[in-house]
């Protein structure tokens, strides 16, 4: 009886959490939709204002690519087989 009564439980609870979501879920993913938007919103704004502080000013970013000798290319790569 007790393995009864604990299906049961799962069931339930299995049910209410499918009914739950499906209640929710679009009102969760509308408001992670707004946030992300206004998130966007507010970066390219940021962006935009700053370059319009910048107008005429010329900035030159210089990033420093260091390349080792063992990644230089050597040569090429022959695979021999032996015949017989």
């Amino acid at each position: 009886m007790a393995f009864f009564k604990t299906l049961l439980i799962i069931l339930l609870v299995y049910y209410l959490l499918k009914f739950l979501v499906k209640l929710f879920a679009p009102k969760i993913l509308s408001y992670a939709a707004k946030k992300t938007e206004s998130h966007f919103k507010q970066a390219f704004d940021n962006q935009h204002s700053s370059e319009e502080d910048n107008i005429g000013d010329v900035i030159i970013n210089k990033k420093s690519s260091k390349k080792k000798a063992n990644s230089e290319k050597v040569g090429e790569y022959i695979d021999f087989e032996e015949l017989d």
